[in-house]
């Protein structure tokens, strides 16, 4: 199988950078995958779970919003934050859930999208952090 060069960008850190054997985005029409020699596009990305393998082994990182740019086997994945698995604070997370799940109860005088955006990153933090932690 040949490779292809991931990148994973936020405005503070490059998160990854390295050669793999295939990527999985949360894009924002499902997940997709990329393998060597896949056509060029862009894709929004929303908060999900991103992984990737190399040499049989299946990383795992947690992405907010942002974008996918998929050219000349290289994967460009632009987004407001992430974090590989072994990164996560889970305790904090919980928290974050807690607090988006008072504010989506709570309703009146919340803002809600905001609410909803803050549960969507919680969730994918704690469910990438499941991945390595059990």
């Amino acid at each position: 199988m040949g490779k292809i060069f991931l990148e994973i960008i936020t405005p503070d850190r490059v998160v990854v950078s390295r050669e793999v054997d295939m990527v999985v985005v949360p894009g924002v029409e499902g997940e997709f995958g990329v393998l060597e020699d896949h056509v060029a596009f862009l894709s929004g990305v929303v908060p999900g779970e991103l992984r990737y393998t190399v040499n049989g082994k299946t990383e795992y990182c947690a992405v907010m919003e942002g974008f996918a740019e998929v050219s000349n086997n290289k994967v460009s994945i632009l987004v407001d934050a992430a974090e590989r698995a072994e990164e996560i604070d889970v305790e904090r997370a919980k928290r974050a859930l807690e607090r988006a799940k008072e504010r989506l109860e709570k309703k009146e005088g919340v803002d809600i999208a905001r609410a909803e955006a803050a549960f969507r990153r919680a969730m994918a933090r704690l469910k990438v952090a499941e991945k390595v932690r059990g």
